[in-house]
């Protein structure tokens, strides 16, 4: 078989070309969370249907926890802790493994998944979380679906799908000091448009991808999702050999061997077409921040804001009381946040640690850190990071979403400005009228230990 990745493990899967164009694909993982997991499982039973496959099927209490420490099932958001007690019944019912809040296997869906090898190169994964994407660093087809498409794969393993197109994205060159993949994917979207992926599976390649580290693919593949992709992927490479090994769910002796052999096919051929293709520079990229409502509105943290050119660009600089021509390091912050399935890894809190020690946050702003999943935290504290995060001033949380998105939870408060690791800076995405500039883990440490968006580059 010749051709992209993505294109191999498409044509890996389709169990049937349909009349209509779709075809219907063959789904090995499936992920739920108690935000929806709940409601897909109640609806299965009360249809008298099964889970075809409970091995193959996996759930994780984190959207609606809190991360305070000594929670339970009791939640800041409305009904949380009725959707997290019929997870937990209905996932007993079915089943199916859950990681429930008590597990030290718990954490964010797209954190655990890779953590314990249960997302594997070649194998489709699938969960109703539009970031499942993130997966896909490990050279897997993973995307996010809704509540019903998620019933149909629970009961027959398989989904019907329209076959996106493929683009090429190649960051090519040296990686320029304080310059993450956060930051490249914030460049790509602020160059191309936050639609700029609409229908389009799309592969990162390069020198500079193969240069990362597996888990800060996971960030890159992460936000191809706020390029409106379909999915993001990265061909498996030794990195990620090596990272799977010996994990949970990774092959073991024999089939060890036979999956390696199989992973190391996986890679686009040298003459294989895609539909677009995007060459990006790393010389061009530095630490970037957002200043508006949308990830597309980002600039280089020595940039200044650009003058509106539409009426949306002028409501979202209306939204984040902001003006044309401000300077990154002019804006104050109220609040800093690090966490999510974008950038909770522990080496994203080794970087952000690695600025904020021997600091303090500045006076009047607060912050918070929350591991992505419980290995990530007690790992972290094995190590010494948590108290490096607390005598900087930073809360040190339990493993779950938290801050990334506000369901009537926690937040920093309205208006209240926000500098933040998350992936969305939507207006109300963090709470009501709350301000929301998206960066990596370390321009936001910079941030919080400055009182203002900083360029992490003075402090490393």
């Amino acid at each position: 078989m010749t051709g992209t990745l993505f294109d191999k493990l498409w044509e890996s899967h389709t169990v049937e070309a349909l009349e209509d164009g779709a075809s219907l694909v063959y789904i090995d993982r499936v992920f739920l969370h108690e935000r929806t997991g709940s409601i897909a499982l109640q609806s299965l039973h009360e249809e008298g249907r099964r889970v075809r496959s409970p091995e193959r099927t996996f759930c994780t209490m984190d959207h609606i926890v809190d991360t305070f420490p000594g929670r339970d099932d009791n939640t800041l958001m409305p009904s949380g802790k009725d959707f997290i007690e019929a997870t937990r019944a209905e996932a007993q019912r079915a089943g199916i493994t859950l990681y429930d809040m008590d597990d030290p296997l718990q954490g964010i869906v797209h954190v655990i998944s890779p953590e314990q090898g249960i997302v594997q190169p070649g194998l489709t994964l699938i969960c109703p979380d539009s970031h499942t994407c993130t997966q896909g660093a490990l050279g897997a087809l993973a995307w996010g679906v809704g509540s019903s498409e998620v019933e149909h794969a629970l009961v027959t393993q398989t989904l019907r799908v329209h076959r996106p197109r493929t683009m090429l994205v190649r960051f090519e060159g040296e990686i320029p000091a304080g310059v993450t993949a956060k930051d490249m994917i914030l460049h790509l979207i602020q160059l191309h448009g936050a639609s700029g992926g609409a229908g389009y599976a799309v592969e990162f390649a390069g020198s500079a991808v193969s240069a990362l580290e597996v888990e800060a693919r996971m960030t890159l593949c992460n936000m191809a999702v706020e390029f409106s992709a379909f999915t993001g992927l990265i061909a498996p490479d030794q990195k990620v050999y090596d990272y799977l090994q010996d994990r949970r769910f990774a092959p073991r002796g024999d089939d060890w061997d036979k999956a390696l052999a199989d992973w190391q096919s996986l890679r686009s051929d040298d003459d294989a077409a895609y539909d677009w293709e995007i060459l990006i520079d790393m010389a061009d990229i530095e630490p970037t921040v957002t200043w508006g409502t949308s990830p597309q509105h980002a600039m280089g943290i020595s940039g200044k804001i650009p003058a509106p050119k539409d009426a949306n660009t002028e409501k979202a600089l209306a939204y984040q009381a902001l003006e044309p021509g401000q300077k990154a390091d002019d804006i104050q912050i109220d609040a800093a946040f690090i966490g999510s399935c974008t950038n909770s890894r522990l080496s994203d809190l080794r970087a952000a640690a690695r600025v904020l020690n021997g600091h303090k946050v500045a006076d009047g702003v607060a912050a918070v850190v929350v591991p992505g999943s419980t290995a990530v935290k007690l790992a972290a504290e094995a190590e010494g990071l948590d108290k490096i995060f607390t005598e900087a001033g930073f809360e040190w949380r339990e493993s779950g979403c938290s801050m990334c998105f506000y369901a009537g939870g926690e937040t920093f408060g309205e208006e209240k400005r926000v500098i933040s690791s998350t992936n969305r800076n939507f207006e109300g995405r963090q709470g009501p009228r709350t301000r929301t500039h998206l960066a990596s883990p370390i321009t936001v440490a910079a941030s919080a230990i400055k009182g203002r968006i900083a360029d992490p580059r003075d402090l490393l």
